[in-house]
Protein backbone atom coordinates (compact mmCIF):
# COMPACT_ATOMS: atom_id res chain seq x y z
CA UNK A 1 0.00 0.00 0.00
CA UNK A 2 2.93 2.67 0.31
CA UNK A 3 2.65 2.81 -3.46
CA UNK A 4 -0.45 5.27 -3.01
CA UNK A 5 1.14 7.08 -0.27
CA UNK A 6 1.41 10.34 -2.07
CA UNK A 7 -1.93 9.82 -3.13
CA UNK A 8 -3.35 9.28 0.00
CA UNK A 9 -1.64 11.92 1.57
CA UNK A 10 -2.86 14.42 -0.85
CA UNK A 11 -6.55 13.33 0.12
CA UNK A 12 -5.95 13.77 3.52
CA UNK A 13 -4.37 17.15 3.47
CA UNK A 14 -7.51 18.39 0.83
CA UNK A 15 -9.64 16.56 3.17
CA UNK A 16 -8.64 18.24 6.37
CA UNK A 17 -8.55 21.56 4.33
CA UNK A 18 -12.15 21.19 3.03
CA UNK A 19 -13.33 19.73 6.44
CA UNK A 20 -12.33 23.14 8.39
CA UNK A 21 -13.22 25.56 5.36
CA UNK A 22 -16.61 23.72 5.54
CA UNK A 23 -16.84 23.95 9.25
CA UNK A 24 -15.73 28.08 8.84
CA UNK A 25 -18.33 28.34 6.32
CA UNK A 26 -20.85 27.17 8.27
CA UNK A 27 -20.05 28.97 11.36
CA UNK A 28 -20.32 32.08 9.88
CA UNK A 29 -23.27 31.53 8.11
CA UNK A 30 -25.02 30.53 11.42
CA UNK A 31 -24.15 33.78 12.89
CA UNK A 32 -24.92 35.70 9.84
CA UNK A 33 -29.04 34.39 10.74
CA UNK A 34 -29.03 31.77 8.10
CA UNK A 35 -30.06 28.49 8.02
CA UNK A 36 -28.79 25.80 5.51
CA UNK A 37 -25.82 25.38 7.90
CA UNK A 38 -27.58 22.88 10.09
CA UNK A 39 -29.93 21.55 6.87
CA UNK A 40 -29.69 17.55 6.73
CA UNK A 41 -27.73 17.62 3.41
CA UNK A 42 -25.03 19.99 4.51
CA UNK A 43 -24.65 18.14 7.70
CA UNK A 44 -24.45 14.49 6.20
CA UNK A 45 -22.15 15.90 3.24
CA UNK A 46 -19.63 17.44 6.48
CA UNK A 47 -20.39 14.12 7.77
CA UNK A 48 -18.86 11.94 4.68
CA UNK A 49 -16.23 14.38 4.38
CA UNK A 50 -14.63 14.23 7.91
CA UNK A 51 -15.34 10.17 7.27
CA UNK A 52 -13.23 10.50 4.61
CA UNK A 53 -10.59 12.39 6.20
CA UNK A 54 -10.59 9.79 8.91
CA UNK A 55 -10.21 6.86 6.79
CA UNK A 56 -6.94 8.79 4.82
CA UNK A 57 -5.95 9.58 8.05
CA UNK A 58 -5.79 5.75 9.31
CA UNK A 59 -4.14 4.38 5.90
CA UNK A 60 -1.74 6.57 6.38
CA UNK A 61 -1.25 5.23 10.14
CA UNK A 62 -0.69 1.84 8.41
CA UNK A 63 1.46 2.64 6.23
CA UNK A 64 3.95 5.14 8.12
CA UNK A 65 6.87 3.62 10.04
CA UNK A 66 6.26 3.89 13.93
CA UNK A 67 9.66 5.79 14.10
CA UNK A 68 8.14 9.20 12.02
CA UNK A 69 5.48 9.56 15.18
CA UNK A 70 8.71 8.89 17.73
CA UNK A 71 8.34 13.01 19.45
CA UNK A 72 4.52 12.53 20.04
CA UNK A 73 3.42 15.10 17.08
CA UNK A 74 0.72 12.57 16.40
CA UNK A 75 -0.28 12.42 19.90
CA UNK A 76 -1.03 16.32 20.13
CA UNK A 77 -2.92 16.24 17.19
CA UNK A 78 -5.22 13.30 17.73
CA UNK A 79 -5.75 15.42 20.92
CA UNK A 80 -6.34 18.54 19.40
CA UNK A 81 -8.69 17.21 16.83
CA UNK A 82 -10.91 15.53 19.99
CA UNK A 83 -10.94 18.94 21.19
CA UNK A 84 -11.91 20.56 18.10
CA UNK A 85 -14.76 18.28 17.21
CA UNK A 86 -16.12 18.63 20.77
CA UNK A 87 -15.39 22.58 20.69
CA UNK A 88 -17.10 22.78 16.95
CA UNK A 89 -20.51 20.97 18.01
CA UNK A 90 -20.73 23.39 20.80
CA UNK A 91 -20.13 26.46 18.44
CA UNK A 92 -22.60 25.03 15.78
CA UNK A 93 -25.31 23.40 17.98
CA UNK A 94 -25.04 23.08 21.63
CA UNK A 95 -23.95 26.32 22.69
CA UNK A 96 -26.72 27.93 24.78
CA UNK A 97 -26.59 31.45 24.03
CA UNK A 98 -24.95 33.01 20.67
CA UNK A 99 -22.12 34.49 22.84
CA UNK A 100 -20.89 30.84 23.77
CA UNK A 101 -21.44 29.45 20.64
CA UNK A 102 -19.32 32.74 18.97
CA UNK A 103 -16.65 31.95 22.12
CA UNK A 104 -16.65 28.10 20.54
CA UNK A 105 -16.24 29.19 17.28
CA UNK A 106 -13.66 30.68 17.72
CA UNK A 107 -11.55 28.61 19.99
CA UNK A 108 -12.14 25.75 17.56
CA UNK A 109 -10.86 27.56 14.63
CA UNK A 110 -7.81 28.46 16.69
CA UNK A 111 -7.50 24.99 17.38
CA UNK A 112 -7.94 23.86 13.90
CA UNK A 113 -4.97 26.28 12.91
CA UNK A 114 -3.17 24.26 15.61
CA UNK A 115 -3.55 21.05 14.48
CA UNK A 116 -2.69 22.18 11.00
CA UNK A 117 0.63 23.76 12.07
CA UNK A 118 1.44 20.98 14.10
CA UNK A 119 0.77 18.31 11.25
CA UNK A 120 2.84 20.15 9.01
CA UNK A 121 6.20 20.62 11.42
CA UNK A 122 5.50 16.71 12.23
CA UNK A 123 6.50 18.67 15.85
CA UNK A 124 4.55 18.67 18.82
CA UNK A 125 4.80 22.43 19.03
CA UNK A 126 3.60 23.51 15.75
CA UNK A 127 4.12 27.17 14.65
CA UNK A 128 6.28 27.52 18.17
CA UNK A 129 8.60 24.96 16.86
CA UNK A 130 9.47 27.38 13.98
CA UNK A 131 9.91 30.45 16.01
CA UNK A 132 12.29 28.98 18.60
Amino acid sequence: MIEFYPQIKHAHIGLALLSGGLFALRGLALFAGMRWPNAAPVRWFSYTVDTALLTAAMMLLTILPGALYANGWLAVKVALIVAYVVVGVFALRRGRTARVRAACFVVALLLFAKVYFVARTHHPLGVLYLLG
